[in-house]
């Protein structure tokens, strides 16, 4: 049976951890043909070394690349449409949360210009070129390809709530992207190029667990958490794997949340979770 996103060639960025790294696995086991783009050659070569020796089928390499440059994002795409002939899919999934980052009295311009220059910048270049191949992809009925593509820009539930734990760059930067979706949604509607954001919740990933690194940071944030856990990146790749195939051809510039239902709390339940976290793939 083919895959969700069989025969379409994908690039995600910040391939070599968390998010990123589970959507790399995912969507190479859904018959997509992966370019794994991070700033650690080293990691997303690991993540590629997984790919290959579990999806044999799927054309996979992993290249270096810093999406605080422009001319680093147009070379990552060049490089997706030389290997795979197009670009149907675009996962704009790296970014920074620096540990610096405060409040409006504390944090520095240069951490808020490092953090704007990486999550609001790399996601406007990586969107501008990823439209430019995606209006050049040929159809193939034969193989389900057509013209167009799917952009997912990862933003984040902080986008949505404000919390007396500041991370103000950081925030303001996600909120950037969500309106930046939007906008890029409209004007390429009727182009077949869908632009969608996806906003996590609090997850157990490296980003997250090294910035709360303390049991009481830790906790401050569990006890909003309706579903009583953080969340995995691995249920964040399957609703990216939504918006990159088909099934979602009818949305586009949304704000998809998969976030425990923590946007829509008010008062938590009582009690422990019955149901364990989904195991990773890697």
């Amino acid at each position: 049976m083919p895959g969700r996103i069989q025969n379409k060639a994908a690039l995600i960025t910040g391939a070599g951890s968390g998010i990123g790294l589970e959507s790399s696995l995912l969507f190479a086991q859904e018959g997509a043909n992966v370019l794994l783009v991070d700033i650690n050659l080293g990691a997303a070569e690991k993540t590629l070394a997984l790919v290959k020796e579990r999806f044999p089928n799927v054309k996979a390499a992993a290249i270096k690349a810093d999406v605080g440059k422009e001319a680093d994002i147009k070379a990552a795409v060049d490089k997706a449409v030389e290997l795979f002939g197009r670009l149907d899919i675009m996962f704009n999934n790296a970014g920074i949360m620096h540990p610096e980052d405060d409040n409006a009295l504390n944090t520095e311009e240069r951490i808020w210009d490092l953090t704007m220059q990486i999550n609001v910048k790399g996601v406007w270049w990586g969107c501008k070129y990823a439209i430019l191949a995606m209006r050049n992809n040929p159809t193939d009925e034969a193989r389900g390809l057509h013209t167009g593509g799917s952009i997912i820009n990862t933003a984040s539930f902080v986008a949505l709530m404000g919390a007396a734990t500041p991370q103000l760059a950081y925030t303001a930067s996600k909120g950037a992207v969500l309106s930046m979706t939007r906008e890029l949604a409209m004007v390429h509607a009727r182009e077949g190029i869908r632009v969608n954001s996806i906003c996590p919740g609090p997850l157990k990933t490296p980003l997250l667990m090294d910035f709360l690194n303390t049991e009481e940071k830790r906790n401050r944030r569990l006890v909003h958490l309706p579903m009583g856990r953080f969340g995995e990146a691995v249920e964040v790749a399957k609703g990216a794997l939504f918006l990159a195939s088909d099934d979602s051809s009818y949305m586009t510039g949304t704000d998809f949340k998969v976030d425990g239902g923590l946007t829509s709390c008010y008062v938590t339940p009582l009690g422990e979770p019955v149901l364990p976290p989904p195991a990773s793939l890697a």
